[in-house]
């Protein structure tokens, strides 16, 4: 087996093929032994069919004769009714007739068969009348009467509809019979010279076509290997329409999507990277800085040096978060205190409304995340929520686990949103057409958890108008 594999591996394609050729033609002469094999058994299940019809008559006759002969010795008294058979024998009767109702189709034979259901159930009636006759003791003629004029005419019925039944049916598959043998001669008949049109064509195939298939096949190894060397302006030049061709012009439209990948690579790259600077910087901006340094100069004016200590601390925290030492993914633990010192700030700003709780375990710390992922959302429900409604408000951050993910959610008790802002902002979470500056912050944040872990995580919004909104960021579990 060993050396018939070498040989195979190392003989050429035109021997390969004439080869394959001659191993086609060995299962077709298979799946004629088949075919013939398959013909011979349908003719013997046909032939059994016929059979079964047989045994239906004869079913018929023991029946009438059986259940006939069982119910006069009940009415002479040589058997009581719970001794006699006329229960089992009406029960297989019915199982009988149930079977060949699900095996017959729609026609007169059918009709025949509901007809004998009917006098079976006929017959459990009589049954039942003459039970009650022996109970009263003297209704003996009453019994032989229903015996004469009821039970034996209605077995005489099952016994003729049952006859009409099997003539009719054993008709019918003898005509189906002829019709197949008929059908199988010609089949055979057509198989052979089939086959032996296909041998020849073969032998014909395996002397002409090899030098058809091994040139275009030489060009587009030529191809593959220039484009292997990294030469991706390689183009196959065959336009044929068989195999071939299909398979040359598939690998030109490969090379032009390569093509185009790398280019979409390329600007994917440039865009994320300008995405992740304008975020950056859009956490130092001008106005946030500026309000932040008033707002301490205010209270060291006023003499407040312990909140104006507090507020340079929190600055100093939230800009050296920010910063991170250039790490693009840190724990969630330096995000979460860099959502805090952002809070904080704020809270000196805005401590009439604003409110904040962070309830995130411990042991959520050291999982990672994308930086300045929180704060952004933080930043969204102070400015579009909280601010919006009259009085105070409370924004809220929590952690909780789900199956090997963690989830995140920023809630806030502010106005909330509108059924149609919501179905804007969540539309322009994916890119589409309702794109403004409110959502734009959020998209980043959601491409970058995206393009960073995979589609399947990301935010998703949550908000009911004058109640409230929760933001949920999706992550997954990575140390």
């Amino acid at each position: 087996m060993k050396k018939i594999r070498e040989y195979f591996r190392n003989t050429s394609l035109s021997t390969k093929i004439r080869i394959s050729y001659l191993l086609l033609v060995i299962p077709l002469v298979l799946l004629l032994i088949v075919y013939i094999y398959m013909m011979q058994s349908s003719s013997r299940k046909y032939s059994e069919m016929i059979s079964s019809a047989v045994l239906a008559g004869d079913f018929s006759l023991d029946f009438k004769k059986d259940f006939d002969y069982e119910t006069y010795l009940v009415i002479v008294g040589n058997k009581t009714m719970e001794e006699s058979d006329l229960n089992k024998m009406i029960d297989d009767a019915d199982d009988i007739v149930d079977g060949l109702i699900k095996i017959t189709e729609e026609g007169e034979n059918l009709t025949r068969l509901k007809s004998v259901k009917k006098y079976l159930e006929n017959l459990r009636k009589y049954e039942s009348r003459i039970e009650k006759n022996l109970a009263a003791e003297d209704e003996y003629d009453a019994n032989l009467e229903i015996w004469e004029n009821d039970v034996q005419i209605v077995t005489d019925l099952i016994k003729e509809e049952i006859f009409r039944y099997v003539f009719y049916e054993i008709r019918d598959m003898q005509e189906q019979k002829a019709e197949m043998d008929l059908f199988y001669r010609r089949a055979m008949t057509g198989s052979i010279a089939a086959l032996v049109v296909l041998t020849i064509m073969v032998i014909a195939f395996s002397v002409y076509l090899p030098k058809s298939f091994t040139r275009p096949i030489t060009d587009l190894v030529d191809v593959t290997d220039r484009i292997s060397k990294g030469d991706l302006g390689a183009r196959s030049v065959n336009d044929s329409k068989d195999e071939v061709g299909v398979l040359s012009k598939s690998m030109n439209q490969m090379i032009e999507k390569i093509n185009e990948l790398l280019s979409q690579i390329t600007k994917e790259q440039i865009r994320i990277r300008e995405a992740e600077l304008e975020l950056l910087q859009s956490q130092i901006n001008p106005h946030f800085l500026y309000n932040t340094l008033d707002t301490i100069i205010w209270l060291a004016e006023g003499g407040d040096q312990k909140r104006v200590v507090d507020m340079v601390k929190s600055l100093s925290a939230f800009f050296r978060t920010s910063l991170s030492r250039g790490r693009d993914i840190i724990p969630i633990r330096e995000e979460l205190l860099h959502a805090k010192s952002y809070l904080e700030i704020q809270q000196f700003r805005y401590q009439d409304i604003l409110e904040y709780e962070i309830d995130v375990p411990d042991e959520f710390g050291e999982y990672t995340i994308p930086k300045i992922t929180i704060q952004p959302l933080v930043e969204n429900a102070l400015y579009h929520g909280i601010k919006n409604k009259r009085g105070g408000g409370m924004i809220t951050i929590r952690a909780t686990q789900q199956d090997d993910d963690i989830v995140i959610s920023v809630t806030d008790n502010g106005i909330g949103m509108t059924p149609e802002r919501l179905s804007e902002v969540t539309e322009g979470l994916t890119g589409g057409t309702h794109f403004d500056n409110a959502i734009y912050g959020l998209y980043n944040v959601n491409e970058r958890i995206k393009l960073k872990f995979g589609e399947k995580y990301g935010i998703t919004l949550h908000s009911v108008y004058n109640e409230g909104s929760t933001c949920n960021i999706l992550l997954p579990m990575q140390p």
